[in-house]
């Protein structure tokens, strides 16, 4: 009977073992992006050049899966040295302060069709704020490699004074919402 019992058990680790997957992030095929008004009449757009995550996935597909997500913010580029260097300093990131952004997902909930929102804890700074982001799972196929990949993109706003992004509180010159726009590709 202990045989049985230990042979079943053993095979219920295994199933459950083989049926969770963790996917890391591919930098050469993913980006995070950022748009902000200037002025009230133009657009400054922007990248975080070093960044990595992690989906973990209970099972086949996105149910259940957990994200988290890190955004180094000293690699802020926005093509122009001078604007980097103010975004890197206290009146905006202070990356010397706080060297990464992080996300870490709480819940997922699917919707229609590949649509998806992920709610979590957004960390910019010394503020960790629920956010809920709204995400495409652009589905799974395998790589050059013959390696499972994944895509997901997601466009969603942030309003940079709550997370002590203080630098021009009235807007007038940088505007208080940042739209954040992130291209993932996932190997598994």
């Amino acid at each position: 009977m202990k045989k049985i019992i230990l042979s079943f058990v053993f095979a219920f680790v295994s199933m459950i073992t083989f049926a969770q997957s963790t996917w890391t992030v591919d930098p050469m095929h993913s980006s995070v992006n950022f748009n902000i008004k200037h002025m009230g009449i133009s657009f400054v757009q922007g990248r975080f050049d070093k960044f990595d995550g992690t989906v973990s996935t209970p099972g086949a597909n996105l149910d259940n899966a957990k994200f988290n997500f890190t955004v180094q913010t000293e690699s802020i580029n926005t093509g122009v040295e001078p604007r980097d260097k103010h975004l890197k300093s206290a009146d905006f990131f202070d990356a010397a302060q706080f060297p990464t952004m992080k996300f870490e997902s709480t819940s997922l909930l699917k919707g229609k069709n590949s649509a998806y929102t992920i709610k979590g804890k957004l960390t910019i700074k010394d503020v960790t704020k629920e956010v809920s982001i709204p995400v495409t799972f652009g589905g799974v196929t395998k790589n050059q490699q013959g390696k499972e990949v994944a895509g997901l993109q997601a466009k969603f706003t942030v309003n940079r004074l709550d997370y002590n992004i203080k630098y021009d509180p009235t807007g007038a010159g940088v505007a208080k919402d940042v739209e954040v726009v992130l291209f993932f590709e996932l190997v598994k």
